[in-house]
């Protein structure tokens, strides 16, 4: 099975200004095809080249002689789930089941809000921040590079990418902007919902 680059869900332009076409272009034509060509290549004549990409990302999660493959499958799925977090005249306050799960975890949306940012904004270096299910709980947490929810038993329900490829073009070292306008202006809670069920 060849992993292929996903098409984005809207188009390049579909963001602006709250993510611009040429970061779109940047971040998806070259980075996430990138991860695309290099785990095609590191999969090739080995036995995990039939694998869906969740399960060549808990197979290979802590193998030093697999990093590679790791890093280059996990960011694959990293990226193609950020795309679909993410819609035209998006984010404000959770809509649909989410939001009384958000209301009941965290007692606001606000609350749920500042936490998410501040797990985006509290990465070193490069990572994401996630919303999870965790035995049926809401859960903030952050990961680094290219780790990822599905290695730890938790069920990712949202994603921000904080590597500084996903903002610079457009934000440049204001990682706490971008993450503001993603919450406040580019989340797809349509999104987040259709994986509660």
């Amino acid at each position: 099975m060849t992993i292929s680059l996903p098409d984005l869900p809207y188009s390049k332009e579909a963001l602006a200004p709250n993510l611009s076409a040429g970061t779109l272009d940047f971040h998806h034509g070259k980075h996430h095809k990138a991860y695309v060509d290099n785990a095609n290549k590191l999969l090739a004549d080995t036995d995990l080249v039939n694998e869906s990409l969740e399960t060549i990302i808990v197979k290979t999660a802590g193998d030093a002689a697999k990093t590679g493959i790791f890093n280059n499958v996990a960011q694959v799925w990293n990226h193609s789930f950020y795309w679909q977090c993410m819609m035209p005249n998006g984010g404000g306050p959770a809509t649909g089941a989410i939001a009384s799960k958000i209301q009941s975890t965290w007692g606001s949306f606000e609350k749920f809000a500042e936490e998410f940012k501040n797990a985006g904004l509290t990465q070193f270096g490069s990572g994401w921040a996630w919303l999870v299910l965790e035995k049926d709980q809401l859960k903030i947490v952050k990961t680094a590079n290219a780790d990822n929810p599905l290695v730890h038993g938790q069920k990712p329900l949202l994603t921000v990418d904080v590597w500084e490829h996903a903002y610079y073009l457009d934000y440049q070292n204001r990682r706490a902007d971008y993450l503001n306008t993603f919450v406040d202006k580019l989340i797809n809670w349509n999104f987040v919902n259709s994986l509660l069920g």
